[in-house]
């Protein structure tokens, strides 16, 4: 029974750390076509007026990836939290704790307020 909980575990861990690391890298990526945008613009010698609604979506496309993030993170706690209640506390998932000790209660921090703190 043990051994089937840890099987479990680790497959679902393997998931939520791949979904992690996809959703940052989608981030990353919308972050760099909305930083870019401006550039292209200037560039191309376009008024400033020209794509400025796509820009404001671009905008709020990383946003909705930064809350979706939150929303994973606290997915990742609750996790956490059943691994406990399934008997599997001493069971490492991840590369350790790594949450500031100042914002592991938290809700609502946003990113840049962690990344200020990590700095």
């Amino acid at each position: 029974m043990l051994k089937q909980r840890r099987n479990a575990a680790d497959n679902l861990a393997q998931r939520l750390f791949a979904t992690e690391q996809a959703v940052d890298e989608a981030i990353c990526k919308m972050a760099d076509l909305a930083g870019y945008m401006p550039v292209a613009r200037a560039n191309a010698n376009l008024s400033a007026v020209v794509g400025q609604d796509a820009i404001s979506q671009a905008a709020e496309t990383l946003s909705a990836l930064v809350d979706a993030r939150g929303q994973l993170i606290a997915t990742h706690n609750r996790l956490a939290e059943t691994r406990d209640q399934i008997g599997l506390q001493a069971m490492a998932m991840g590369s350790g704790d790594m949450k500031p000790p100042v914002l592991q209660n938290r809700k609502d921090v946003k990113i840049v307020n962690m990344t200020d703190h990590a700095a």
